[in-house]
């Protein structure tokens, strides 16, 4: 039965699997992280300004607001950076990155290909650019304006020996791996150009909008596996397949859809081990997985509705009625 199950979700991508053959723009993907570390190899603080002037944009928003070391164009900067740099985790952390992602990892091409499927959806929107850099494991992806920023040193593998002396839990660990990069990337521009708003005051709301996001990135990776785009293990997938009513029931019977608490908001969408008041076996954000699915019935029943339309619809409630979910 679950084998089934997840076949019919397969032919779900169907309808995405759009082509873009025709599209030639490419968002660039900037290695910062080889352009900051060869410019403070010079022992020269005009290399740094050089880069600086090249991408100031990007060189601002990174030492001021991700190492926070202010500006790199003073001496007090430079100084900084050159601590920032010579750091025997950083360091480390960047040679293990330097191991990981060659000068064209597999992420850029995953990346340049989901945002042709931008480009093909939302023609009138500029792309974005995107630099791959070393963080201080900061946040993984950070996002100003059409700026996108991703932390290479967070996706090191569940392996990486920095994760649990800085306190990450297991949980996160297993999905700091290369191969999330691209969902993550997407899901968050997504997440910047189309934010929840005030409208979404119930736990129902807030599924329906992280089951955007979902169909979002699915949308923009249409070929991506379930398990990248949600982050859970196929096991997890597995047992939400097989679960999926029973959740949806016990939601239900509780009265918590349309709950405005923080507490079971947090509860059902956040992050974690596993998804508290559900069985050990579930993975946390089931929510968000049972948003999806809504999503999903939604489009099916209003095959007529683009992804532009259903991005900027912030009717939740509106978008659950019409979906005929009913698991």
């Amino acid at each position: 039965m679950a084998t089934a199950l997840l076949l019919c979700a397969a032919c779900r991508h169907d309808p995405l699997k759009v082509n873009v053959s025709a599209i030639r723009e490419e968002v660039p993907v900037i290695r910062f992280d080889r352009l900051l570390f060869e410019a403070v190899s010079h022992d020269d603080s005009t290399a740094v300004s050089a880069l600086r002037d090249k991408y100031p944009h990007f060189t601002d928003l990174f030492s001021f607001q991700v190492i926070k070391i202010g500006p790199l164009t003073d001496s007090a900067g430079w100084m900084m950076l050159k601590d920032f740099v010579s750091d025997s985790v950083i360091r480390s952390a960047k040679e293990r990155s330097d191991q990981l992602f060659p000068e064209h990892p597999a992420f850029q091409k995953e990346l340049v290909r989901a945002f042709k499927h931008y480009r093909y959806y939302f023609p009138q929107e500029e792309l974005p650019e995107i630099y791959a850099t070393i963080s201080g494991f900061n946040e993984p992806v950070f996002i100003s304006g059409k700026r996108i920023g991703i932390s290479l040193d967070k996706y090191l593998g569940k392996a990486c020996e920095f994760y649990p002396l800085l306190g990450i839990p297991l949980y996160k660990q297993v999905k700091m791996h290369p191969g999330m990069i691209p969902a993550d990337v997407v899901q968050s521009w997504g997440r910047s150009r189309f934010p929840v708003g005030a409208e979404a005051t119930t736990l129902c709301d807030h599924m329906v909008y992280e089951g955007k996001l979902l169909w979002f990135t699915q949308a923009m990776a249409p070929e991506m596996e379930d398990t990248l785009i949600t982050g859970f293990s196929g096991k997890q997938i597995k047992w939400c397949l097989a679960n999926e009513s029973e959740m949806w029931n016990y939601l239900v019977e509780k009265k918590l859809l349309f709950s405005t608490r923080q507490m079971d908001v947090v509860r059902y969408i956040g992050d974690g081990p596993t998804t508290n008041g559900f069985p050990g076996e579930s993975p946390g954000r089931t929510g968000a997985w049972l948003g999806w699915q809504i999503v999903r019935s939604y489009i099916k029943k209003n095959p007529e509705v683009s992804l532009p339309e259903l991005m900027v619809n912030q009717n939740y409630q509106g978008i659950l009625n019409a979906s005929g979910y009913a698991p």
